[in-house]
């Protein structure tokens, strides 16, 4: 557990190159880990919101107010943002596209790289006052390595990686890397890869075997037993502001994210013992 926030464990969902299934893995692994009794909050810290949308919060200014961007800028606190979705025991902060702005905002600050761990900070503080349950945060990084998703790594304990199994993903996942070792190095000592998943796996295509077997031998038990399958349902899913296992629980996706949420839950144990 995080020295500062004990009782919340904090994973940031990154990976800097688009469509790899990121919000897909933070939307319905938050849901999965609620479905087994885990209290979750998303924050959804990508400026085209989809997290948000993806869980049912109308795209609207007033339904997203305050949103990361308010908690960003010290305008409200992380537990004036939360708002609860239909899914019980998970919770999202909301963003707006006005999360752009902010990013120039926050790199100008004195502290740019700490908002958000501050506000966790005092968000742990709130809940451990009121006795609340042990949380999940997972925070929905946008698909770049800029000030948004340096300030989750540094706010994080642990990254979790969605890797999608095509030509250049090893070289991504190098990048990567790269940056969660210098975040380690220069602003957040414990931050740990707790895992890297692979998504939109097609076991009958042959790249995507060969990305699957140089990606576990590269990085070994770091990559998660469970492979979210390519899977039209999940795909689908997010045009209804649901997860998938709302939308269609029996599909093969949504049964691939229950295997998920359980994996990471038996690396977090391992952790803690």
């Amino acid at each position: 557990m995080a020295a500062w926030g004990r009782g919340l464990r904090v994973l940031a969902v990154a990976n800097q190159k688009g469509g790899v299934g990121k919000t897909t893995t933070a939307i319905n692994l938050g849901t999965a880990l609620a479905a087994v009794g885990r209290t979750v909050v998303i924050i959804d810290l990508d400026p085209q919101g989809n997290a948000s949308t993806g869980l049912g919060v109308p795209t609207a200014h007033e339904a997203r107010n305050p949103s990361t961007m308010d908690v960003l800028l010290q305008r409200a606190s992380l537990a004036d943002a939360v708002q609860p979705t239909n899914i019980p025991l998970l919770s999202i902060v909301p963003a707006t596209v006005d999360l752009m702005a902010v990013e120039r905002d926050v790199a100008a600050g004195q502290h740019r790289v700490y908002p958000l761990r501050d506000a966790l900070i005092e968000f742990a503080a709130q809940r451990s006052g009121q006795g609340s349950d042990a949380t999940y945060v997972l925070i929905d990084c946008p698909p770049s390595l800029n000030v948004l998703t340096i300030n989750a790594l540094a706010a994080a304990d642990a990254v979790l990686v969605p890797l999608q199994c095509e030509f250049f993903a090893m070289e991504g996942l190098a990048q990567l890397v790269r940056t969660v070792n210098d975040v380690r190095d220069r602003l957040n000592p414990s931050l740990a890869i707790q895992g890297v998943v692979l998504t939109m796996h097609d076991k009958r295509n042959r790249l995507t075997l060969e990305v699957e077997e140089n990606v576990r031998s590269a990085l070994g038990e770091k990559v998660y037993t469970t492979r979210i399958p390519r899977n039209v349902r999940v795909a689908e899913a997010p045009s209804f502001g649901k997860p998938v296992l709302l939308y269609d629980h029996q599909c093969e996706g949504a049964k691939a994210y229950i295997e998920l949420a359980s994996e990471v839950i038996r690396r977090e144990q391992q952790l803690a013992a």
